[in-house]
């Protein structure tokens, strides 16, 4: 076992994560910790706060009573219609991301109880291209909301994605109405939308269902917006404020409900859902 992983602050095509190795550098406070104790701190970084990113997989374990569930949907694959090619097919980059993390596309579904409630919780895989939403991620999320119609039980979100997935074009655009509207159907029977924004959650997920939550929760420090920084600072021509885009910037401004540590967010949601249940 390697007692330091030199790429503890990289992520499988992306920013920070918790490497394999006995150590792991946070990218808040720059200390070097013991990974255990991360792991053991629902990867938080115990002295200052930092939340590493995690897998959808993990996410579906700590939200679910005793960390037990059953997947839904497992079997929609994504497909080429566009044939898309740029420095490589997307075919090839599917087969590579599908063979490395051993999931079909960027979302998972479960199905199992939050605090003895039944529900449904769709969780975005970061690692596999940026979370970026395709057609399966629309065509999964729709259907785990036509479930809980159909159910009557609630579904619960967690965004963590890039935004649409530019391979497959317009296709990719279409999910952002097709999920709404799913959405809308839930909202108009009464049927409890709980939506929680992970580090980052932009583009068109933020644009669609990230943002329509009856509960819209971010995690600590989450980067949420629509268009990045530097695009928003060079079309108004303006410096922006301390901490924009942030989770805590935007629920100062309205945008978000609350802001909630990974440590508490199962109880949190559980209680969202009693509330909204009784109402």
């Amino acid at each position: 076992m390697a007692l330091f992983d030199s790429s503890a602050s990289k992520k499988k095509g992306g920013r920070s994560s918790v490497p394999d190795g006995l150590w792991v550098k946070c990218d808040g406070c720059r200390e070097i910790l013991y990974h255990r104790e991360v792991s053991g701190n629902a990867f938080v970084c115990p002295r200052c706060g930092h939340h590493f990113r995690i897998s959808a997989r993990e996410r579906l374990t700590m939200l679910f009573d005793n960390g037990r569930y059953k997947e839904l949907f497992a079997k929609v694959r994504p497909t080429d219609p566009l044939e898309f090619v740029d420095s490589r097919p997307y075919k090839e980059r599917l087969k590579a991301y599908q063979k490395r993390l051993k999931v079909h596309d960027a979302l998972l579904v479960g199905r199992g109880t939050i605090g003895e409630i039944p529900a449904i919780v769709a969780a975005m895989e970061y690692a596999f291209m940026g979370g970026s939403m395709g057609s399966v991620v629309g065509e999964k999320l729709t259907s785990a909301a036509e479930r809980c119609r159909q159910r009557r039980i609630p579904l619960v979100t967690v965004a963590c994605s890039g935004g649409a997935r530019m391979q497959e074009g317009v296709l990719s655009l279409m999910q952002m109405a097709k999920i709404s509207s799913a959405l809308a159907r839930l909202r108009e029977e009464g049927i409890p939308f709980v939506s929680v924004l992970t580090d980052p959650t932009t583009g068109g997920v933020t644009a669609s269902f990230a943002m329509l939550g009856d509960v819209n929760i971010g995690e600590p420090g989450a980067l949420i917006g629509f268009a990045g920084p530097r695009v928003i600072e060079q079309t108004i021509r303006q410096s922006l404020p301390e901490g924009f885009q942030r989770s805590e910037f935007l629920l100062e401004h309205g945008m978000l409900d609350m802001v909630v540590p990974r440590q508490e967010l199962k109880d949190t949601i559980a209680r969202c859902l009693r509330l909204l249940h009784a109402a």
